[in-house]
C-alpha cells in the first residue's frame, strides 16, 4: 500500500526519467492536447517547462484560456497521472539560460535568440495519480480469491503540486 506522499514521489521520478507529456488548455478551441517535453526547474515540484514556437496552438489560445491539462504515462505504463495547473509564456532569459540545452537548441536555428522560440511555463496546482498493476497480478490476486478492487483504492493519489 503506498500512501499519497509516496505516490507523488514515484510521479516525480518517473516524469524526470520519461518527460513526455500531452498539454493542452481546456476551453481550447481544437480540444487536442499535444505532446511535449517538459523540463523539471528544481526538485520535485513544478513548474514545469516546455521549449515551443510562437506559432504553436497552445501559445495562439493562451489569450482565451489559461488552465493546463496535462497528461502523463510513466515509462512502464504503471503509472499515470492528469495533471492541472495555469500555463503562460515565460519571456526571462535567465530562465531560458537555466534550462537551454543542446537537444532544445538543436529546434531553433536562431539559438536563444531565435524570433519564433516560446518558453510556456505550466505553474501545476494538482494532479491525480494512479499507479496501475500489471495483468498478472490482478489476475494473482483474483487466483487466491481477494478482490483487486481493495487494492485499488490505495493506489490512485489526489495531491497538490
Amino acid at each position: 500500500m503506498a500512501d499519497d506522499a509516496q505516490i507523488e514521489a514515484r510521479f516525480w521520478t518517473e516524469l524526470k526519467a520519461s518527460p513526455f507529456v500531452m498539454l493542452g488548455l481546456d476551453g481550447a478551441r481544437d480540444g487536442y492536447t499535444q505532446p511535449m517535453t517538459a523540463q523539471i526547474d528544481g526538485d520535485d515540484s513544478g513548474p514545469l517547462y516546455f521549449f515551443t514556437t510562437k506559432d504553436n496552438g497552445l501559445v495562439a489560445e493562451l489569450g482565451t484560456s489559461d488552465r493546463a491539462i496535462a497528461t502523463f504515462t510513466g515509462k512502464g505504463h504503471d503509472l499515470f497521472a492528469s495533471i492541472h495547473g495555469s500555463l503562460s509564456i515565460d519571456s526571462d532569459p535567465a530562465t531560458i539560460d537555466r534550462l537551454w540545452n543542446s537537444h532544445v537548441e538543436a529546434w531553433y536555428e536562431g539559438g536563444k535568440s531565435d524570433p519564433k522560440l516560446a518558453l510556456l511555463r505550466l505553474d501545476t496546482e494538482s494532479a491525480k495519480i494512479w499507479l496501475g498493476g500489471s495483468s498478472i497480478g490482478a489476475a494473482l490476486t483474483r487466483l487466491f480469491g481477494k478482490d483487486p478492487k481493495a487494492s485499488y483504492k490505495d493506489n490512485v493519489a489526489e495531491v497538490a503540486l
